[in-house]
């Protein structure tokens, strides 16, 4: 199986720098041929020199729909290759380049984005779709040349619900990485007790999914809807909202289980204020089998409330 990376983000982003930088540096790259499927070509080249020492062969590929089974079969066999990488085009559909019939022996490896911080506002208020469509499926985003007021939060927490398990790292102009701190949330995480406004209902998600042990034992306030799974006990339900994180395509239903005192009965949907203490219980993992601290919540108070007048929280 030959591994396949794919470098994703808009052109200018970095991403040439960053498969020379980063990509090429592991310890896990083969010795052998790489095949590199440039897809567009931005300000930054490879040197010549590099490009012979690390026996790298460059293919550009002007179409999307070059990408066919038997082009790809066509430069494995010329090239013989121990590792592809392709350099994607931004303006490209990853979710469709994805679904494309490749061949049997090319093994998806990695997916990794790089996000130019001084234009990220820019993307997300004027081409949010073609934008966070490059990133929702990637395994580690580099957001380079941040300025130091850059809302960091706002895009962290959009790609964290539509791909909780990315990892998102941020680098300050000089290139060192902004760690997310508890300075980064939109409350005090420091106090006992806090209540989560409709606007941060999906950082605080996110970031205790995340980060479980800041939340343990604190008490929380938030407006939720109520849904109790089939087959849940009647002491347990699921708090949540609807999240809208790229567009109405991806709205979906955002919750951590909750378990009461006592029995009771609701309608699901329906709308409550509720507080809860933070808690943590441990739970298999069907795909590891190993044992691992999740969240869960305990009620401590509820009450109706009335829908808001945008039930689905928006980032």
């Amino acid at each position: 199986m030959i591994p396949v990376y794919i470098i994703t983000g808009q052109l200018d982003s970095g991403k040439t720098s960053f498969i020379q930088s980063t990509l090429f540096e592991q310890d896990w790259w083969q010795n052998g041929n790489t095949l590199y499927l440039q897809c567009e070509e931005g300000e930054y080249e490879l040197p010549a020199d590099y490009v012979r020492a690390k026996k790298i062969t460059i293919l550009p590929v002007e179409e999307e729909d070059c990408f066919t089974k038997e082009y790809c079969e066509k430069v494995t066999k010329e090239n013989r290759p121990e590792q592809i990488v392709i350099e994607f085009n931004g303006m490209w559909d990853l979710q469709a380049f994805l679904k494309k019939d490749f061949p049997s022996d090319w093994g998806l490896a990695g997916i990794y984005s790089t996000v130019d911080g001084q234009s990220l506002e820019l993307h997300m208020a004027n081409m949010r779709n073609i934008f966070m469509n490059q990133l929702i499926e990637s395994d580690l985003i580099v957001v380079n040349r941040c300025r130091p007021d850059l809302n960091r939060v706002t895009f962290r927490k959009a790609i964290k619900l539509q791909d909780p398990a990315a990892q998102v790292i941020f680098e300050g102009l000089d290139g060192k990485i902004i760690e997310f701190g508890e300075e980064d949330l939109p409350y005090d995480i420091k106090a006992p007790a806090f209540t989560v406004e409709d606007a941060d209902y999906g950082t605080w998600y996110a970031d205790a999914m995340e980060n479980p042990e800041r939340y343990l034992r604190k008490k929380i306030t938030f407006l939720c809807q109520l849904y109790r799974p089939f087959g849940m006990p009647r002491n347990m339900f699921i708090p949540g909202r609807l999240v809208m994180a790229c567009c109405a395509a991806d709205i979906k239903f955002y919750g951590i289980p909750c378990k009461s005192d006592k029995a009771f009965r609701f309608e699901n949907k329906s709308w409550h204020r509720i507080t809860v203490e933070f808690q943590t219980e441990q739970k298999r993992d069907f795909r590891t089998g190993n044992r691992e601290e999740t969240p869960l919540l305990k009620l401590i108070s509820m009450e109706d409330a009335p829908a808001p007048a945008d039930e689905v929280v928006t980032l």
